[in-house]
This record gives C-alpha cells, sequence and structure tokens, in this order.
C-alpha cells in the first residue's frame, strides 16, 4: 500500500532496512520505525494544531506502544498518549509517559480500574453509567478527583464491528444526569470514532455523520444539564489536513496515530506534509514452484499488502508482487509471485497495527542523514529486548 510512496519519499530507511537485516541486526517479521521521521510529521502536525488551538494525544498503538517514541513524542509537548486499552495504559504508564486519554476504544476492566487512576490520566472515557460509578468508588478510596468524557452514539453512526458502546442520544440527558450524581468524578467531555475518515471519490478526509452526533451530545449537555465541556474530542485519521476540520466543527482535541507515520490511506493517494516513517522488514524462507515464502508475523488484517521489495539491498532489489493473504489463516508466510534467493531480504510498507502481531520492533535514528543508527528493539506490546545495539552507519 505504501511502498511505492516510501521507495520515493524515504529511499534512506528503505536503505538502512535492507542492511539491518542483511547485517543480522534484526531478525525477520521486524518493523522498523524511523525516528527523525515521526519527529518531523510529529512537529508538523503539532504545529498545525497549535495554529487551530486544537490539543492532542498520540497515539501508539501503530508503532507498538513503543516507550522510546512516546516519550520523544512528550518532549515536542504533546498533551499525552491515547491509550485504546488498558493493557496500554499501564504499559505506557509504566514507561513514565503521561497517560491523557483511556477507557476508549477499550473501556476499563472493573479491577484495573484504581490501579490506572493511580497514574493520574486528564480523562477516561465511558460507555456506561456503571462503569462512570466504578471510578466514582476508586477515586473516592484514592482521595482524587477524575474527569470523564463520554462517549455518544446515535442509531445511523459508523461504528467499526467489536467497537460496538456509548451512550444514545434520546438516553444522554438521563444517564449523564445520573453520573452527575456520583462523587469524586465529572463529566469532562464527549467524543466519538470515527469523526473523519478518507473519502476515495474527494480524495480528501472529511467528516463522519458521526460529528452530528457529537454536536447534538453537546447542546443536550451543555443547554440542558449546564454542564460546560472542557473537551470535544474528534479522532481518526488526524494529521496536519485534517485539524483545520476538527476546529471548524468545534473538536478541541485530536489524536493522531497512523498520522505520526505517515501512513493513513490518504497519505497512500497523495503526498502530504507527512512522510513515510515505517517498513517491515522480513527474509526468503523458501521457494516453492513458482512462488516464493517470506517469513510472516506482521499481518494485519486491513494492511493492503500488496508488493515486497526483495533483494541483497536497496539497490540490488526486485518488486515482486504478493499473493493475497487468507484471513482464515495464519500468516506463518507471505506468498510473493515468482522465485527469490533464501535468505535475501524483503521490505514492505503497508498499513500497520503492531500491537495486534507477534513482531519485534527495531527504533532507529540519524536515517535521513544517512548515518542510522540502531536504538533498540522492543516487542510489538513497547517491552524492550535490546537496547543500545548500535551498529556502522551505511
Amino acid at each position: 500500500m505504501f511502498l511505492d510512496v516510501t521507495m520515493r519519499r524515504n529511499p534512506n530507511l528503505m536503505k538502512a532496512a535492507f542492511e539491518l537485516h542483511q547485517e543480522g541486526k534484526i531478525s525477520p517479521d521486524t518493523y522498523v520505525l524511523d525516528l527523525d521521521a515521526i519527529i518531523i510529521n510529529a512537529k508538523k502536525i503539532k504545529s498545525e494544531a497549535d495554529n487551530y488551538g486544537v490539543k492532542l494525544y498520540f497515539m501508539t498503538k501503530q508503532f507498538g506502544r513503543n516507550p522510546y517514541v512516546a516519550n520523544e513524542l512528550m518532549k515536542l509537548g504533546y498533551d499525552g498518549a491515547v491509550a485504546v486499552d488498558f493493557r496500554e495504559a499501564e504499559a505506557l504508564g509504566e514507561a513514565g509517559v503521561k497517560l491523557g486519554h483511556v477507557g476508549h476504544l477499550v473501556q476499563i476492566p472493573s479491577n484495573r480500574i484504581e490501579g490506572i487512576l493511580m497514574k493520574r490520566p486528564e480523562v477516561i472515557t465511558v460507555y456506561s453509567y456503571e462503569k462512570a460509578r466504578d471510578i466514582s468508588k476508586a477515586a473516592r478510596r484514592l482521595g482524587i478527583n477524575q474527569k470523564l468524557m463520554l462517549r455518544v452514539l446515535d442509531y445511523n453512526d459508523i461504528l467499526y464491528p467489536a467497537q460496538y458502546g456509548g451512550f444514545y442520544l434520546e438516553i444522554l440527558e438521563q444517564e449523564a444526569g445520573r453520573i452527575m450524581e456520583l462523587p469524586n468524578i465529572g463529566i469532562h467531555g464527549i467524543t466519538s470514532f470515527p469523526c473523519f475518515l478518507y473519502d476515495e471519490e474527494s480524495r480528501q478526509i472529511k467528516e463522519t455523520r458521526n460529528i452530528n452526533t457529537v454536536l447534538k451530545a453537546k447542546d443536550i449537555l451543555e443547554k440542558k444539564l449546564s454542564i460546560k465541556l472542557g473537551q470535544v474530542n474528534l479522532p481518526s485519521a488526524t494529521c496536519v489536513s485534517s485539524i483545520k476540520e476538527i476546529a471548524k466543527f468545534g473538536g478541541t482535541h485530536g489524536e493522531p496515530g497512523h498520522g505520526l507515520l505517515g501512513t493513513t490511506p490518504f497519505h497512500a493517494a497523495k503526498d502530504e506534509e507527512e512522510i513515510p516513517a515505517v517498513v517491515y522488514v522480513s527474509e526468503v524462507s523458501h521457494n516453492l514452484d513458482n512462488h516464493g515464502y517470506i517469513y510472516g508475523g506482521g499481518h494485519y488484517r486491513r494492511s493492503h499488502m500488496k508488493e515486497a521489495l526483495i533483494g541483497s539491498s536497496f539497490e540490488a532489489s526486485n518488486k515482486f508482487t504478493l499473493s493475497e493473504m487468507d484471513s482464515q489463516s495464519i500468516d506463518y508466510y507471505l506468498t510473493f509471485n515468482g522465485n527469490s534467493k533464501i535468505g535475501s531480504t524483503a521490505v514492505l510498507a503497508f498499513r500497520t497495527q503492531i500491537f495486534v502481531t507477534r513482531s519485534e520492533v527495531a527504533v532507529i535514528k540519524g536515517v535521513k542523514a544517512g548515518k542510522p543508527e540502531l536504538i533498540g528493539i522492543y516487542s510489538s506490546l513497547g517491552k524492550s529486548i535490546r537496547r543500545d545495539a548500535k551498529w556502522a552507519g551505511l
């Protein structure tokens, strides 16, 4: 999906990926993160957000909850991380990363609430009165006050499978009223997901109908219950080009994830401010008949893997078409059309969700200057495997 774009806009990352694998510094089934490019992208998004008065929580699941990258983003003035599930909140908190937004997309389990509250997240999203009550009880035991955000929805909203939940508009006033009576918590904001999506026909990032629901919810809470909302969080596809749209609809917060990597669908179609900052590295395992096989482990069903560069170096590589993955099978191998030398490096670029893979993650810096340095190797969930493994530049 992003191979040609990455070859053209960040060839040094491709070169470094080949070199890392050929020298045995990284294993097959490793994502390589270009820290320089991520920081450049993050600065551009932050600068645009500052211009429009939009605050940002950065998302880490796409790049494997990586603590090194997360802490580098905090140095740029981001308002904290958005943790999409409780394990991510715990991992980032343990790494010293400020928690901005937790509980969305995954609610905090009841017996983990107190531990996460002790990490002092800025805001927690809830889908029900019962979850708000649990947070209230835990906050009261700890002697703290916690800000809540309500996820709102209507019957015609766009929701992804396995992500259903929230307060329907028709019961919002009643349920919010009940929550307001609970001690040690307060309703601080509202959110939905997705609020923006890439539109292939117009080749632009456009608002979804969910935004109308958010705006209706804002009126209900502010006009009927006199709640002064501090956040109108409008996530999805947050990047330089969408910041002005967030502001246009009254949004106060965005949550860049793929935008930091330059890998939203928008970036596959157009050259935008952000550049590609991640590639996937593997190795040819064997050939059989007219197909070759590379080690897998990093497949994500919406990845749109299409092609791979295979060879002994970036300059000596050839492009091969990948066979479409069967969603019913485990990706022990990825199949390409044709044959190649066993042990050759394969470099791919596609849409990532590293945290759902069994891959490793290599963080490198110095790519832009053509002097790449391996900072460390991590698991797909952000655990350090090997740090300070330095190697000679290209």
